[in-house]
């Protein structure tokens, strides 16, 4: 498989094929997938020999599906909706109906796509996209597999899965060895969509193309590394699964976890898919697994009661719909992680991320040692604000640089400035829905962004213990933070026992 440069600015619309998407009738479809198709159409990078079919088990024809996306593309489209480019788009989508665990399912999609690439010269090239409950995963890809589906004789074959992968170590070894058994790992694709933000993709560029800062990429320049997402929305309608998960599932262990492991990472001897995912992947090994004694010193669990959010009173996480009253799940982690390598021994890296809170930003703070005050003992200065480098990744894609400098005026007053650049200096462009450079690296056959299986095994060793005890261990004081409030009390006891507090750009 030819292997791209991550850096390489996309130039060429993708390759010929057929996008196949399991769980076509459901709202990651609506909502994100086919507003990047047609993103990526105006942006000149779909191939003219285009098809996309929906599978689900809703009976449907595929007149009838093209009606339903017409209206959803309508409510969910990120850019002003071009009738003659779209209308490309609709006339490429067909509608397979199916239960996925049915082998008649498999048998009758492999004849569409059959007269699909007759029809539309997609050259036998096939992505499947499976959007659809992790539960589905494995029975999919060995049906695809039985029914002769993911063979790579005529053109490329490849798979998509979305998180989670797995729930903890075991099932996740477990479902890579039912993806291995039915795919060649070249053809596996497990998405995220976090790694598709444009600020995440230019945290290798900021870091190698930049002189200025690799040499001080280290323990005797970096004090720590703090790590925040934060959401202001509940579970929503998705009190179900949020009641299987958890956000040390659904948010840290893979979102979180990829952007430490790029922060940290070494540099690789270039920029193909394999040389930095062997980086990545080596950071995650350098995370030492916690013993049971530091799960209980090192992370912090919260759930959300009720509270005041945007001037209004929004209930806490046991009220919501499909949430047990006595619900044990958390909605706000934090927890202070090592990186035992040469590089980053004794920095720690903590991490946040938690729902209902004050603002909804997801940010990298890069915190530089302490100057020497002595210098300034003279000038009635107590202490000096470390320099900071903030990478800001939503909502607002930019990146600062925090530096003191002196006020004009006869005394030695010390001011922080910021040195920041956004994308929008780019100019002001169309919103994205963050899964359009994914699928057009799906489409050309570049898997960079992709986690491997290797990788998606260290980050649960990380994980699983924790969730170990904290499935052992009862939490007693839930709910332990407020709606609208920055979590758990403990969480700040966390970080301020090392002498640091949660750094958070609105209040900056």
């Amino acid at each position: 498989m030819a292997q791209h440069n991550v850096l390489a600015a996309p130039a060429r619309p993708a390759d010929p094929c057929t996008i196949v998407i399991f769980g076509g009738a459901g709202d990651l479809t609506r909502r994100k997938l086919l507003p990047a198709l047609y993103n990526l159409k105006a942006a000149g990078l779909l191939p003219k020999e285009l098809a996309v079919v929906g599978v689900a088990r809703a009976k449907m024809s595929h007149e009838q599906f093209r009606d339903v996306q017409v209206k959803d593309i309508a409510q969910f489209a990120t850019r002003p909706v071009e009738e003659p480019l779209w209308g490309d788009v609709r006339d490429a989508l067909y509608y397979q109906d199916g239960e996925f665990a049915d082998s008649e399912t498999y048998r009758r999609l492999g004849v569409l796509l059959g007269e699909i690439a007759g029809k539309h010269g997609t050259g036998g090239n096939v992505l499947f996209y499976l959007a659809t409950p992790p539960a589905f995963f494995a029975e999919i890809v060995t049906q695809l597999a039985a029914a002769g589906l993911v063979q790579q004789a005529r053109g490329w074959r490849r798979v998509i899965i979305e998180k989670p992968f797995g729930r903890d170590l075991d099932s996740a070894r477990l479902l890579n060895g039912q993806v291995a058994q039915a795919l060649d790992e070249r053809q596996v694709y497990r998405i995220d969509h976090y790694l598709g933000k444009e600020t995440v993709q230019n945290i290798m560029v900021f870091r190698f193309a930049n002189g200025l800062f690799e040499p001080i990429w280290n323990r005797r320049y970096i004090d720590h590394v703090q790590i925040k997402v934060a959401e202001t929305v509940g579970v929503e309608e998705r009190g179900g699964y949020y009641e299987t998960a958890g956000v040390l599932r659904d948010m840290i262990q893979n979102h979180m976890f990829q952007l430490l492991a790029l922060v940290a990472m070494e540099p690789p001897t270039s920029f193909e898919a394999d040389a930095v995912r062997d980086e990545k992947s080596k950071v995650l090994k350098a995370i030492r697994p916690m013993r049971p004694e530091d799960v209980l010193q090192r992370t912090v669990r919260g759930q959300y009661g009720e509270g005041i959010l945007g001037g209004h009173k929004v209930p806490g996480y046991r009220a919501e719909a499909k949430v047990s009253p006595t619900s044990s799940i958390e909605t706000y982690a934090a927890m202070k992680l090592q990186v035992e390598n040469w590089r980053w021994a004794g920095v720690p890296f903590y991490l946040r991320s938690g729902k209902r809170l004050p603002s909804r930003r997801t940010e990298i703070v890069i915190q530089f040692r302490q100057p020497p005050l002595l210098l300034f003992e003279g000038a009635a200065i107590d202490e000096i604000e470390p320099n900071r480098l903030v990478m800001h990744i939503q909502p607002d894609e930019s990146i600062e640089i925090q530096m003191k400098a002196k006020r004009p005026g006869p005394i030695v007053q010390l001011q922080t400035v910021k040195l920041d650049f956004s994308y929008k200096d780019f100019g002001e462009t169309s919103a994205a829905t963050g899964y359009e450079r994914l699928l057009y690296d799906c489409m050309i056959g570049d898997v960079t962004l992709f986690h491997r299986a290797d990788t998606v095994d260290a980050a649960w060793q990380i994980a699983t213990p924790i969730l170990d005890v904290w499935g052992s261990i009862k939490p007693r004081d839930f709910p332990n933070y407020a709606a609208g409030t920055w979590g758990p009390a403990s969480a700040d006891e966390l970080i301020g026992r090392d002498g640091w507090h949660w750094w958070n750009s609105e209040l900056a």
